[in-house]
């Protein structure tokens, strides 16, 4: 399964404003109503009968962090990239 993060925002006109965002984790593909589904399931569950009114505006795939993956250091023994020289200018007189 897959980890998104969704952003949900209530109606102009409603007199509580809510605006924010909640993770979730789905199986569909990402963009299909079947992901778009998972999401408002677990924006129901999660806040219950106040997010009946409630949209999604966006839904997008969780980034990890490096720091997050295992925290080890990462280490690049490669050896540094050559610097590009730039061409010589021929001045005319």
């Amino acid at each position: 399964m897959a980890t998104y993060v969704a952003h949900y925002s209530s109606l102009a006109s409603s007199n509580t404003r809510a605006k924010g965002l909640f993770e979730f984790e789905s199986d569909a593909r990402m963009g299909s109503k079947a992901n778009l589904y998972d999401a408002r399931m677990k924006m129901l569950e999660t806040f219950g009968k106040d997010a009946v009114s409630w949209t999604i505006d966006k839904v997008e795939r969780k980034t990890q962090r490096k720091e997050d993956v295992d925290g080890q250091l990462e280490l690049d023994f490669r050896a540094p990239k050559p610097e590009r020289k730039r061409k010589n200018k021929k001045e005319w007189w």
